[in-house]
């Protein structure tokens, strides 16, 4: 191969191999601007997504599964306690049927169990108030679910976020 044409070949690769390194440096105007997208895909895969939080309980809850267009359950939750209430007359009288403990998890997740114990100070003149000393309350994907019992009928009761 003739002299000139091999120094053509090694010029011809020696500006190419500066091209691809400041393009992959980031230098030059792409650095000044935020760089080229590639530049920004790489910074975005780089940025660790935020870590889920635990689910957060709080607020009032009321039932979706009540057969009736007057009367269902309601929830109050704040912070580690819970009161429900019988809810009659369009939502006129209320009746406390349940205040105890929550315990959520301290970890992430779409679904978990505790076991609420009953407050029996709030509890104990209340009479539809439930005579179980404690109760197990189940969150399913933002559903809260547990057992009631009056007058010797037992339902689940399933729980959503008030709107």
């Amino acid at each position: 191969m003739p002299k000139l044409v091999r120094s053509s070949l090694i010029a011809g690769a020696v500006v190419a191999v500066s091209v691809a390194l400041a393009a992959c440096s980031g230098g030059g105007n792409g650095a000044d601007n935020g760089g080229s997208s590639n530049t920004q895909a790489l910074k975005s895969a780089q940025v660790p997504s935020p870590s889920p939080t635990p689910v957060s309980l709080d607020g009032k809850w009321k039932q979706t599964n009540s057969k009736s267009t007057d009367s269902w359950q309601a929830a109050t939750i704040s912070g580690n306690t819970i009161e429900i209430d019988w809810t009659t007359d369009k939502g006129d009288t209320s009746s406390l049927y349940w205040a105890g403990s929550v315990a959520p998890p301290a970890t992430p997740g779409d679904t978990f169990t505790w076991t609420s114990n009953k407050d029996t100070s709030k509890t104990a003149h209340a009479l539809l108030a439930s005579s179980d000393a404690t109760k197990v309350f189940t969150y399913d994907h933002g559903v809260i679910s547990y057992s009631a019992s009056i007058l010797g009928t037992t339902t689940t009761v399933k729980l959503a976020p008030e709107k």
